[in-house]
């Protein structure tokens, strides 16, 4: 039996090895002893494992799978819980072993048997288990494998039932204090506005009298200024609006101990630490000002909508979010949102923020570069860079609406001048750098701040609340230790096994 175990199951059993090897053995006898009772034997039992591998190739069993996730999408630490059906297109057969593929990173595949011990009276068997995740993206669950026996338990036929479904798990919002971004508008979000209609120079307060209005809204001095009824203009109630830039640079977040890796769990992502503190900022921030009735404008760095380039977006083109269902979509959009490459970016010679040990040989490449430029070349690529036109002429667009908050990565002195002009003199500007070193971003903070922005810097590490109650204070780099990185000391992804749930869910 040892011998027998050794052998690969992917086709035979091990009764099925034990057939061939008899099989062998009995032809060999034969040849030697000349008997052909034994040859007989020997054909049949070698004949039996191939016929029954036929037969499991030619007959596929059909299946149909359906997973419902409960709830269809989560946060970064909470449980969703999977419910998978099987309907077998022929009711009744033996005994089947499955398996449910997963992602690596959520552990041991759940196992179970179909048919489940008690089906529904349509003949659907019914599994339940549950996954986690500590890190956003979405994630391919299933097919299910299936092992496949012959009547005589010979041959293994494996077979993969259904496709997979996507589970999306989507950055967790962290809850952030009321700042002076609403202003006189209350806790709700909401400002009491006039609504005027046709307004006159002397008196944007009241408008004529229009058929219907109250006699008691009759503004009498007005009446006879103009010789004709004029009532007082009436109040509405607004909806404030705010603007929020995403940086998405990929060399903006892979500097120092934070660089860019590619995801090994089944997502595929481009991120890196810092900017999965920086997704978690704009997650926050979004769902705060949403939460308070803003109207809300997102933005990445090239003034294009900032989910444009997220696979998992339900509407990437969009960029003005409001409404209740707003925060689910902006959730569900950052949930696969990636650094995206720059192009054109200059060289650290070039932008003088890289190692003062540059290679001569590299600075002269570099000037080279720059000499054969030509000056349509460059303004084609200053108008579509990064902080460059595109971006600002859609924030002149905006002026005046509300308050303009920055999440961004490393700037370069260029890059910070550019973002500090598109401050609003009427409005307030909020820059929040995410960097492994806050300390040397010193000097794009103080641009910042001299064109009117309430700008920082925070490390990965820093507490999210805390940079943002300190940004009215104009607070300078957040220390490394001020506070755990949101999403510090979750739980690690896993699921429970799964479970027969014909009887009821548990």
């Amino acid at each position: 039996m040892a011998l027998l175990d050794k052998l690969p199951s992917r086709i035979l059993t091990v009764r099925g090895w034990g057939f061939v090897l008899t099989a062998i053995v009995s032809l060999l006898a034969a040849q030697i002893l000349g008997r052909r009772d034994l040859l007989y034997v020997g054909v049949l039992l070698l004949a039996l494992p191939l016929a029954s591998l036929i037969v499991l190739r030619i007959v596929k069993p059909r299946f149909t799978a359906a997973r419902r996730f409960q709830p269809q999408s989560m946060e970064i630490g909470a449980t969703t819980t999977v419910t998978l059906s099987l309907t077998a297109s022929v009711a009744g057969g033996a005994t089947v072993a499955m398996e449910e593929r997963l992602p690596a990173r959520f552990g041991q595949a759940p196992q179970f048997t179909y048919p489940s011990r008690n089906p529904t009276r349509d003949g659907v068997s019914l599994y339940e288990y549950r996954l986690r995740s500590a890190s956003r993206g979405v994630y391919g669950i299933g097919p299910v494998t299936a092992e496949f026996t012959d009547p005589f338990g010979l041959c293994i036929s494996r077979h993969v039932l259904g496709g997979s479904d996507p589970l999306v798990v989507t950055p967790a919002p962290v809850d952030l204090l009321g700042t002076a971004l609403s202003g006189s508008r209350g806790s709700d979000g909401m400002a009491a506005t006039r609504r005027q209609a046709n307004p006159s120079d002397d008196d944007v307060m009241t408008r004529e009298y229009r058929h219907g209005d109250s006699m008691r809204r009759v503004h009498w001095a007005a009446t006879a200024r103009h010789s004709e009824l004029m009532v007082r203009q009436e109040e509405s109630v607004t909806t404030p609006q705010a603007t929020l830039l995403m940086d998405q640079r990929h060399h903006g977040f892979a500097t120092g101990f934070s660089a860019a890796f590619g995801s090994g769990d089944g997502t595929g992502l481009t991120t890196s630490p810092t900017f999965e503190w920086a997704v978690t900022a704009v997650m926050s921030i979004s769902a705060h000002l949403l939460e308070r009735n803003y109207a809300l404008r997102f933005l990445d760095h090239h003034g294009a909508p900032a989910l444009l380039h997220s696979a998992s977006a339900p509407f990437p083109s969009d960029e003005e979010h409001h409404g209740q269902g707003a925060v689910a979509g902006i959730a569900e959009g950052l949930a696969a949102l990636e650094l995206a490459p720059e192009t054109g970016r200059r060289s650290s010679a070039e932008d003088g923020t890289g190692s003062s040990a540059v290679r001569a040989g590299e600075a002269a490449r570099a000037a080279a570069r720059r000499i054969r430029r030509s000056t349509a070349e460059a303004a084609q690529t200053a108008h579509h860079a990064a902080y460059g036109d595109d971006l600002l002429d859609k924030l002149a667009a905006t002026r005046h609406r509300g308050p303009l908050i920055a999440v961004v990565g490393v700037l370069t002195t260029e890059e910070a001048k550019a973002l500090a002009s598109a401050a609003d003199g009427s409005s307030p500007s909020y820059a929040i750098i995410a960097t492994e070193r806050p300390a040397d971003s010193r000097r794009q903070i103080d641009i910042l701040r001299d064109a009117g922005w309430h700008a920082t810097a925070a490390s990965p590490m820093a507490s999210l609340p805390t940079v943002w109650a300190g940004l009215e204070q104009l607070a300078g780099p957040v220390p490394s230790g001020a506070g755990a990185a949101p999403g510090a000391g979750r739980p690690s992804e896993q699921h429970r096994p799964a479970r027969d749930i014909s009887r009821g869910s548990a």
